[in-house]
């Protein structure tokens, strides 16, 4: 049976008690760049899609996934999103909030625990990353966890008054 459970981490789905976690991630700035945001979120608008969070994937196209430390406590979240089960792929996206909980192997125990469920339990074939070039962390993350580079999308991301290159990897499933 497939376990979502690693050696220093698990994954579980997103509860009502993750708001102030979640909140707190939405409306960090600094995490912005990344995410695409453009706006701070309410609490109401979090407590909204918590409350729909529990849909199914084959549904909603996408599934969000809490990384919790052994003590339970949510340290960042997993997502598989454009989630294609035609085509069999889905994108991956990784956060670790603070900077205590990062560079200590949790981001690479959870991608391997989502990657191991996206090609065992959805029987995807592959999955894809879109990391920015200057972000280095998910650059070494990615590329140790077997995803390959495939290319580079230029002047793909504009923020903060300046374009910024993003880099495409796939990992699959063979």
């Amino acid at each position: 049976m497939l376990s979502l459970k690693g050696e220093h981490i698990y994954l579980r789905a997103i509860e009502p008690e993750d708001l102030d976690f979640l909140y707190e991630l939405e409306n960090s700035t600094a995490m912005w760049e990344i995410s695409g945001t453009t706006r701070p979120y309410s609490r109401y608008v979090l407590k909204l899609y918590l409350k729909n969070a529990h849909r199914d994937i084959y549904e909603v196209k996408q599934l969000r996934l809490s990384i919790c430390a052994k003590d339970k406590k949510v340290i960042g979240f997993i997502d598989l999103f454009d989630f294609d089960p035609k085509n069999r792929r889905a994108g991956v996206g990784i956060i670790v909030l603070k900077d205590k909980n990062r560079n200590k192997g949790i981001g690479a125990e959870a991608l391997s625990l989502l990657c191991s469920y996206a090609f065992k339990s959805l029987d995807l074939k592959q999955l894809y990353a879109n990391v920015m070039l200057d972000n280095t962390a998910s650059v070494h993350l990615f590329e140790k966890s077997g995803f390959v580079k495939v290319g580079v999308k230029k002047d793909w991301i504009f923020y903060d008054g300046i374009f910024k290159d993003e880099i495409l990897y796939q990992k699959i499933n063979s």
